[in-house]
């Protein structure tokens, strides 16, 4: 078993005053990711950010012109994987299970649970936000193939089943971690990079 954490960190860095308090345009978001992940976009009124973040609503327009800017800003932000290039893979010469293992480790989803239900939830209805979910995706499936294509010779003549393995691998990286708030339970990245390997045995 693996906590969760493993898998997936939050990197928000929250920017405040001189006295340690939020500005104003950290509460904005504050209020809207916790609004937005409670009730949903489309139910979520500019007016209810506001009186959540203690600001006047004339001081979201602001930061803000639209109430979709918000959201945007949100997963633009608030959501990411760490831009590394090829060279972050870690391969383990034979052992592409184990590099797989690895890559699940370094490269975790940086969103807090609240914007991993908004990512999923919003993507349906909103363009911006299944972009975002598209590129997280690619780029898991980009770091996977490259991985199994250093451990595993002459693979690379069966694009194919390395892309649908990566594409697998990320699906279990990016969907595991809701399934866990939902069910509780937890998967282990070993036994999933193991059963993926031997799949391509």
């Amino acid at each position: 078993m693996i906590k969760p954490s493993v898998w997936s960190r939050t990197a928000r860095r929250r920017s405040g005053t001189a006295g340690g308090e939020p500005d104003a345009r950290t509460r904005i978001l504050d209020a809207a990711e916790e609004l937005f992940a409670g009730a949903g976009y489309d139910a979520t009124a500019t007016a209810e950010i506001a009186k959540q973040a203690d600001v006047p609503k004339g001081l979201v327009f602001h930061y803000f012109p639209r109430k979709i800017d918000v959201l945007i800003t949100l997963v633009d932000e608030r959501t990411g994987i760490e831009e590394l290039g090829d060279r972050a893979v870690e391969a383990v010469p034979g052992d592409p299970a184990g590099t797989l293992a690895g890559l699940a480790r370094r490269v975790p989803l940086h969103a807090s649970p609240a914007m991993r239900r908004i990512l999923f939830r919003e993507a349906d209805t909103h363009g911006s936000v299944r972009d975002r979910l598209r590129h997280l995706n690619a780029e898991i499936i980009r770091r996977a193939s490259f991985a199994l294509e250093l451990t595993l010779p002459g693979s690379r003549g069966d694009a194919a089943r390395l892309e649908a393995a990566a594409a697998m691998f990320a699906a279990v990286l990016l969907y595991q971690e809701n399934l866990c708030l939902l069910t509780g339970h937890h998967i282990d990245p070993d036994t999933v990079a193991d059963l993926i390997v031997r799949s391509l045995a």
